[in-house]
């Protein structure tokens, strides 16, 4: 794909510090006080959908991960991401592959599942795509549903890594952001010790304990 024929292509490489600085700039990393989805409290937060909705931000982020799977000898068979925030990652990535672009979501049991008619052939080479990876379990989901349909998952390749080396994958984690976050339980949070104002942001409900 060119220049000439792709309105999006990257005209610049696009390296860690650029992202941030993009990220910074469409609000899409923030620091402060946050109560996350999980109640936990953290300094950071990540909002890749305001960075996303941004085509000519989202082509070149995805290009640059599509190089860096290439440069790994990776060429999937299609890409796969778990709703919501794996869907416009996972579709960038997928057209800038030349490959199908598919994405998981949870069915009315929870259970995360492909739907709408989209399958998986035994023996297909999958690369799932996520935004955000913090803890690996929305990634470690996916993998299982794959697997089980006989798929082989090559890796996983995210905008962010947030889990600090900690997500337990039993496969390659390609992302062109590494954020270190810090997680407080409330009952020992510093921030709110020191009487930092708390923000609840994202559209998740929290989850009940």
């Amino acid at each position: 794909m060119t220049e000439a024929s792709d309105p999006f292509a990257p005209t610049i490489a696009l390296d860690a510090e650029l992202l941030e600085q993009q990220l910074r700039q469409e609000d899409a990393l923030l620091r402060g006080h946050f109560r996350l989805s999980s109640g936990l409290h953290s300094d950071t937060y990540v909002q890749c959908a305001r960075f996303l909705r941004r085509p000519e931000l989202a082509a070149p982020a995805a290009a640059a991960l599509a190089g860096q799977l290439q440069a790994a000898g990776l060429q999937p068979d299609v890409v796969v991401g778990p709703a919501m925030g794996g869907v416009v990652i996972g579709y960038e990535l997928a057209r800038q592959l030349g490959v199908p672009g598919i994405f998981t979501e949870r069915d009315a049991e929870g259970q995360m599942a492909l739907r709408r008619g989209f399958s998986i052939t035994p023996g297909e080479r999958v690369v799932i795509a996520e935004d955000v990876v913090t803890t690996g379990k929305s990634t470690l989901e996916v993998a299982r549903v794959l697997r089980a349909l006989g798929a082989e998952v090559l890796a996983v390749a995210s905008l962010i890594d947030r889990t600090g080396g900690a997500g337990g994958l039993d496969f390659p984690h390609f992302a062109l952001l590494r954020v270190q976050a810090a997680t407080y339980a409330p009952e020992s949070c510093p921030l709110c010790a020191a009487g930092v104002s708390l923000v609840k942001p994202g559209s998740r409900p929290e989850k009940a304990f």
